[in-house]
């Protein structure tokens, strides 16, 4: 079964830049579309940004166009969201999440199947 590990995250000061990234081991992701999600509390998941299994296709939020990249290797089998000039507002609760296929590649939470355990971004001065 698929399980996705996430790293990165923490506290930053707003305009500074922060790395995620969500792999997984003994399987391969390059047949999954990824999607990074938020959450703060209160709040619905909100989808930031996704990328088709080969990379070619990406998707971002209006919040965060301009700002994040997502990119993706399959050898490495790992996915990254690159987060530059971070505001408060993106202060939040970041997963990754994969469903197989392209099919469903978007940024609705619904679509996805398997997801990260997780991280805290924080925004701060």
């Amino acid at each position: 079964q698929l399980q996705l590990v996430q790293s990165g995250g923490g506290l930053v000061q707003p305009g500074g830049s922060l790395t995620l990234s969500c792999t997984t081991s003994g399987h391969n992701l390059g047949f999954h579309s990824v999607g990074w999600f938020r959450q703060v509390p209160g709040k619905e998941r909100e989808g930031v940004s996704c990328i088709s299994s080969g990379g070619g296709r990406s998707m971002y939020a209006d919040a965060v166009k301009g700002r994040f990249t997502i990119s993706r290797d399959n050898i490495k089998n790992t996915v990254t969201l690159q987060m530059k000039n971070l505001k408060p507002a993106d202060s939040a609760f970041y997963y990754c999440a994969a469903v197989w296929g392209d099919g469903n590649l978007g940024l609705a939470a619904s679509s996805y199947e398997t997801w990260g355990q997780g991280t805290q971004v924080s925004v701060s001065s």
